[in-house]
C-alpha cells in the first residue's frame, strides 16, 4: 500500500473513531453506520479524484459534490426520480426541510433526542464534513498534524453536548485514530530522509529503532492524557459560577430549570422497547390498579409539536394547590410511597393525578408548575434512585355528571382550544363527522374515543414519530400508529369542537407483584389526552387502542336514574389495566392472559427507526454508483498499476543483497513497453515495423521532446537492443528514472486536457480488452475441448451401434 492510500485509510479511520463521541446525542446507534458510510464513499472519492491531473484544491470540491447527492438520496429518496435511486427536482427543497426540521428538534429536545430524520441528517452530514476536512489537509495536502485541528472539533462539540453520557473511552479512541494518522505521515517523512544513523554493524536498525521510539512516544502521550486527569482535584465550580444548579433562574425560583421534554423520552421508549424496571409503588387502594403516573402536561400546540408552554415554576412545596377547574374540596385522596431505580436517570417527576401533595428528600431540587402541576427537576439526574412520597385526589365523575357540566371560563376555553393556523381543514372537518350524533361535550369526546379505539385503527410503533400537523393529517389517512399519535391527534381534534384540551406523558399502571407493591417498567411509557370539564377539572381519556385502561366513567354503561350532582364519586373501577406488551420471551402473566404476548410484542420488540442503509433504493443506488466507478476508473487503475510492475525498483540492489546492481532482460523489456504505451496514451501510437531506436527517435520527433527527455528515452531503447540483438546485454543502469523523464517530456507536451485524457481513458488499456478477448476465446476452446472429449465415448458406442445395426440388416 502507498502512502498516500494509508493515510486515506487512516485518515476516514481517525474521523470513525473520533464521531463515537457522537453516539450518546440520540436514543438509537443506527445512524452511525450511516455516517460511516458517508465516510467511506467520501474518502473513495478523494482517492480517486487525487489520481487524475486536476488542481489539488478540486478534489474536495468533488467530495462535497458526492457528500451532497448522497444526503440528498439518503433524505430526500421521497422526491427522488426511479424509485429513490437519482436525485428528482424537489429533493434539494425537501432536503431543506428536513434540515429546518432537525433545527428546530435541536432547540426542542434534550440530549439523548429521538432519531428524527432531520438530527440524524445533521449528525451524517457533520461527520461527512469533518471527513473531507481531515482527508483535505492530511491527504491532499499533507498536513496530518492541522487535520486535528477539525477532529478536535468533532470530539468537544459531541463530548460536550452528550454531558455525562460521554466516556473518557471516547477520547482515547479519537486520539488513537490522529496519532495513527501522525505515525503514517511521520514513517513517510523520515523514509525519504535515507539512512540517518551509519557505522552500525547492523544494517537498517535505524530506521527500526526510530519507527518503535515514534511509537512508544504516542502511547506514552496518549496513556499520560488518560490516567493523569483522574489523579488531579475536580473543579466543579466552572470559570464563572452559576450558583447551586449551574443554570440560570425560572419563574423568579432562582434555580436552573432543567428543560427536559418528555416527549424525547416516551419517543425513545417505543423506538427502542425495553422492560426494565424503572420505578416501584405501594398504595393500598383501589386506585393503584388503574392509576396513571403522570411525569408532565403539554398545552400549547404550535402545529410542529406539543410542548409545555412557559412554565410559571415555584419552589416545591409539601402540599399543592387544589386543580384547576375541580368545584368540590371534599373529595377523598389516597397516599403512595414511590422509589426511582437507577435507570430512570432523567425527566420530570412521576405522580398519579392530581396530586395533592408531594415529600421529597431535597425539595430544592424540585420545582412544582402551578398551572398544570408539574414537578420539574432543578438539577440533572435529580430523579435518579430517588425515593417520594406522593399524595393523589381520588376523582371519579359519572357520564351523567359530565353531561350536565357548566360552561368553560374564557380563561381556559382561550389558552386551550387554540390551534395553529396550518392545521389541515381535514382535521376539523373529520372531528364534525365523527361526533355529528353527539349533543354535549363529553358525548363528542366519548364519541371521538370509541372511534380511535375502533377496529379502523391499529396500534403499530414502525410509525414515524411525530406529533404536528403534518403527521396529524398522515396518522389520519394512514390510520396506524402509536400512543403519541392517538393522544396528539385526539387533543387536536377536541380543540376544533371548542373543548379544552392538552397531552399528557407519563406510565400506564404498573403491574401487581404482590404485597400491594406494582412495577412500572420501560414498556409502560404512554401518552394520554386530558380533557377539561367544569366542577371536575382535568380529566383523562383512553384513546390508544390495546393499550391502557379506560376511565370507568367512559363506559358504556347507561345513565343513572338520580338527578346528576357536582359531588365527586367514589365508585370503584372495574376495568383492568392493559400494559403494553414484553419485548422479552418471558411475558408477563397478566398480559399472557389477555392474549397480548403475540405478534404485538413481537412488533413492538422490532420496532426501529426507518433505516436510511437498509432501503433498497440507496443500495441500489450505491451499487449504480460502484460499478459506474468501476468501469470508468478500471482502465486507469489498471495502467497505474501496470505501470509500478514495469517500472518496480528499476533492478537496484536491496541492501544486504547479493547479485549484478543492472536490470535484468526482462526489467529492461518491461521499461521499453512502459515507454511504448506512456506515448500511446498521450497521442503517439506504436508502429511494431520500427526498431526501438527507430521508435524512439520518432516519439522523441512528434512530442517535440527536450534534450533530457529525448536522450532518456535514446538510452532506454539502446538498452532494448542489446537485450534483442546483442549476444550478452550489458545494462548498468536502471532505467525506471529515465521512462519517467521521457514520460514527464511526453505529459509536457500535451497539456491538461491530454493528460486528463491519457490518465481516465488510457488508449494503451486496449489492450487489457485485448487480453480480455483472448481469455474468452481460450476459455471457449477450452469448453468446446472438454465437451467433446466428454462426449468422445458416447459417440464411440452410438458409431458402433450404427455400425452393427447396418451389418444385420438382409437384402429383401
Amino acid at each position: 500500500m502507498t502512502t498516500r492510500a494509508k493515510l486515506t485509510v487512516y485518515s476516514a479511520l481517525a474521523t470513525a473513531l473520533a464521531s463515537l463521541c457522537l453516539l450518546p446525542l440520540l436514543t438509537t446507534k443506527g445512524w452511525i453506520t450511516h455516517a460511516y458510510l458517508v465516510v467511506t464513499v467520501v474518502a473513495a472519492a478523494g482517492a480517486g479524484l487525487r489520481r487524475t491531473p486536476f488542481y489539488r484544491w478540486t478534489v474536495p470540491l468533488g467530495q462535497l459534490l458526492v457528500l451532497t447527492v448522497l444526503l440528498l438520496v439518503g433524505f430526500a429518496s421521497s422526491t427522488a426520480l426511479w424509485g429513490g435511486v437519482l436525485p428528482g427536482t424537489q429533493s434539494v427543497h425537501t432536503l431543506a426541510q428536513v434540515l429546518g426540521q432537525g433545527l428546530d428538534d435541536i432547540r426542542e429536545y434534550s440530549i439523548p433526542a429521538p432519531p428524527n430524520p432531520g438530527l440524524r441528517l445533521i449528525l451524517v452530514a457533520s461527520v461527512g464534513l469533518i471527513a473531507i476536512a481531515v482527508d483535505t489537509v492530511a491527504v491532499t495536502y499533507r498536513r496530518s498534524a492541522l487535520a486535528g485541528l477539525p477532529l478536535l472539533a468533532l470530539y468537544s462539540v459531541g463530548n460536550g453536548l452528550a454531558g455525562d453520557g460521554g466516556s473518557w473511552a471516547w477520547f482515547g479512541l479519537a486520539a488513537a485514530g490522529y496519532l495513527v494518522l501522525l505515525f503514517a505521515e511521520g514513517q513517510d517523512r523520515v523514509s525519504r530522509w535515507g539512512r540517518i544513523f551509519r557505522g552500525t554493524s547492523r544494517q537498517g536498525e535505524g530506521s527500526g529503532a526510530l519507527s518503535q521510539g515514534g511509537r512508544r512516544i504516542g502511547v506514552l502521550a496518549l496513556a499520560v492524557a488518560l490516567l493523569v486527569p483522574a489523579f488531579l482535584p475536580r473543579w466543579e465550580g466552572g470559570l464563572i459560577h452559576t450558583g447551586p444548579s449551574g443554570g440560570t433562574a425560572a419563574g423568579g425560583a432562582g434555580g436552573g430549570i432543567t428543560t427536559l421534554d418528555p416527549l424525547v423520552t416516551l419517543e425513545a421508549a417505543l423506538a427502542t422497547p425495553s422492560n426494565v424496571e424503572l420505578l416501584t409503588y405501594r398504595m393500598d387502594s383501589s386506585l393503584a390498579d388503574t392509576a396513571y403516573l403522570r411525569t408532565g402536561s403539554l398545552d400549547e400546540f404550535d402545529g410542529t409539536a406539543w410542548k409545555l408552554s412557559n412554565p410559571g415554576v415555584t419552589e416545591l412545596k409539601t402540599t399543592f394547590a387544589p386543580p384547576e377547574g375541580l368545584a368540590s374540596t371534599n373529595v377523598p385522596s389516597e397516599s403512595g410511597d414511590f422509589q426511582a431505580s437507577d435507570k430512570l436517570e432523567s425527566g420530570w417527576l412521576p405522580l398519579p393525578y392530581p396530586a395533592a401533595g408531594v415529600s421529597v428528600p431535597n425539595p430544592g431540587d424540585w420545582r412544582v408548575d402551578t398551572l398544570t402541576g408539574t414537578v420539574l427537576p432543578d438539577r440533572d439526574k435529580a430523579i435518579k434512585g430517588l425515593r417520594y412520597q406522593a399524595t393523589a385526589l381520588d376523582i371519579r365523575p359519572t357520564a351523567a355528571e359530565l353531561r350536565s357540566v357548566g360552561s368553560v371560563p374564557p380563561k381556559i376555553s382561550d389558552h386551550y382550544t387554540q390551534l395553529p393556523k396550518d392545521l389541515p381543514a381535514s382535521v376539523r372537518e373529520k372531528a364534525q363527522e365523527v361526533t355529528r350524533n353527539a349533543s354535549t361535550a363529553y358525548d363528542r369526546a366519548l364519541a371521538l374515543q370509541d372511534w380511535f379505539t375502533s377496529s379502523e385503527f391499529t396500534y403499530s410503533t414502525k410509525i414515524k414519530a411525530g406529533t404536528g400537523s403534518t403527521a396529524i393529517e398522515t396518522f389520519l389517512r394512514d390510520r396506524k400508529g402509536f400512543c403519541v399519535h392517538f393522544a396528539s391527534t385526539m387533543a387536536a381534534m377536541s380543540r376544533t369542537l371548542g373543548i379544552p384540551a392538552r397531552v399528557a406523558v407519563g406510565f400506564t399502571p404498573g403491574d401487581a407483584k404482590g404485597n400491594d407493591r406494582y412495577s412500572v417498567n420501560g414498556l409502560m411509557y404512554h401518552a394520554w389526552p386530558e380533557l377539561y370539564f367544569q366542577g371536575f377539572g382535568w380529566l383523562r381519556f383512553e384513546p390508544t387502542p390495546t393499550r391502557g385502561v379506560q376511565p370507568r366513567y367512559t363506559a358504556p354503561v347507561a345513565a343513572p336514574a338520580t338527578a346528576p350532582t357536582q359531588q365527586p364519586t367514589a365508585a370503584a373501577q372495574s376495568t383492568a389495566p392493559v400494559a403494553a406488551p414484553s419485548s422479552s420471551s418471558d411475558c408477563d402473566p397478566k398480559l399472557r392472559r389477555m392474549g397480548e404476548c403475540g405478534n404485538d410484542g413481537k412488533a413492538a420488540a422490532g420496532a426501529h427507526q426507518d433505516s436510511w442503509l437498509l432501503s433498497w433504493q440507496v443500495l441500489t443506488t450505491l451499487a449504480a454508483v460502484l460499478a459506474l466507478l468501476a468501469l470508468l476508473f478500471t482502465p486507469m487503475i489498471w495502467r497505474e498499476r501496470l505501470r509500478r510492475r514495469r517500472l518496480g525498483t528499476g533492478g537496484r540492489r536491496r541492501p544486504g543483497e547479493d547479485g549484478p546492481a543492472g536490470p535484468t532482460d526482462a526489467q529492461v523489456l518491461a521499461a521499453w513497453d512502459e515507454l511504448i504505451d506512456s506515448a500511446w496514451d498521450l497521442g503517439i501510437p506504436p508502429v511494431d515495423s520500427q526498431t526501438p531506436r527507430a521508435a524512439a527517435r520518432r516519439i522523441a520527433e512528434a512530442a517535440e521532446l527536450d534534450e533530457a527527455s529525448a536522450a532518456a528515452a535514446g538510452r532506454v531503447a539502446l538498452a532494448t537492443e542489446r537485450v534483442l540483438y546483442a549476444r550478452s546485454a550489458e545494462v548498468s543502469e536502471p532505467l525506471a528514472a529515465d521512462v519517467r523523464t521521457a514520460r514527464d517530456g511526453l505529459r509536457a507536451g500535451v497539456g491538461r486536457v491530454g493528460r486528463t485524457k491519457a490518465a481516465l481513458l488510457p488508449p494503451s488499456a486496449a489492450t487489457l480488452w485485448w487480453r480480455f478477448s483472448d481469455a474468452v476465446v481460450a476459455a471457449r476452446l477450452a469448453t468446446r475441448g472438454l465437451a467433446s472429449r466428454a462426449a468422445a465415448p458416447s459417440r464411440r458406442v452410438l458409431g458402433r451401434l450404427r455400425r452393427r445395426g447396418g451389418g444385420d440388416r438382409t437384402p429383401s
